[in-house]
């Protein structure tokens, strides 16, 4: 425990000298280093998905720089400082298990998630339970997270074989709604309930659905460079293939997954 206060001290002791000599560092201001946040975040995901672990070691680095980074920028006009920071996740992590630090009682890992959920409303008094859901989500993610604050206050389907027979009913009116030829608000609209139906059933499957979209295209991009590759072996661009020709080697890719 000492070598982990006495790295983390060290990192502070740099941060309050690379803010007081650095002209880089001296003018990042919290507004200036949200974008490489970002940009930090979207590297630690891609270290994840790549199974990289030292990768992922050396980008939760960088990340943990930013927070000390923020914490630094907040304490020099007296908003807050690291200590703040750490007592209020502290704090936070404690009032939100009290299965653990107090006397509740829970069966499993849902009614675990279920309390934490309460709670938080209770903390933010906020109106409404989809409140806490940030705007700025990715579509996918966002509607992830609406469906799993609605069900920690009991609003979901009971069984998995009700929401895949919704996917289908969704399914249905979309197909109704292009064959009709309905206009382009309507189509997206069905769509859109489609999208939202399936990510419902991944929830309900234990599978998330921005992962396995991920995966898939990861998968997708392999084939398809497998393809692009063996076109230029025998010299024929892409465009001049017909479909035939290019389900060959796509098949051959699909038997390296």
């Amino acid at each position: 425990m000492e070598e982990k206060i006495a790295a983390f001290q060290k990192l502070l002791e740099i941060m309050d000298e690379l803010r007081a000599k650095c002209p880089w560092d001296k003018k990042q201001t919290i507004e200036s280093l949200r974008y490489l946040t970002i940009e930090e975040t979207y590297e630690l995901s891609e270290s994840i998905l790549q199974k990289d672990m030292d990768s992922v070691k050396k980008e939760l680095g960088d990340l943990m720089l930013h927070l000390v980074f923020y914490s630094k920028i907040a304490s020099e006009t007296n908003q807050f400082d690291i200590k703040d920071v750490l007592d209020n996740i502290t704090a936070k992590l404690i009032n939100r298990h009290p299965h653990i630090f107090g006397d509740v009682v829970v069966k499993d890992a849902k009614e675990v998630h279920d309390n934490w959920e309460r709670i938080k409303l209770k903390e933010k008094g906020n109106k409404s339970v989809l409140s806490g859901v940030p705007a700025g989500l990715p579509a996918m993610v966002k509607a992830f997270r609406i469906q799993e604050k609605a069900s920690g206050v009991g609003f979901d389907w009971e069984k998995p074989e009700q929401v895949w027979e919704k996917v289908l009913e969704e399914l249905n009116e979309l197909k109704e709604m292009v064959e009709s030829g309905a206009d382009h608000a309507r189509r997206e609209d069905e769509l859109g309930d489609l999208i939202f139906a399936i990510v419902n059933y991944a929830r309900f499957i234990e599978v998330n659905p921005e992962d396995a979209l991920e995966r898939t295209n990861r998968k997708f991009m392999k084939r398809f460079r497998y393809l692009e590759e063996q076109a230029r072996e025998i010299g024929k661009p892409l465009h001049e293939m017909t479909l035939t020709e290019m389900d060959v080697y796509w098949n051959e890719a699909k038997k390296d997954d």
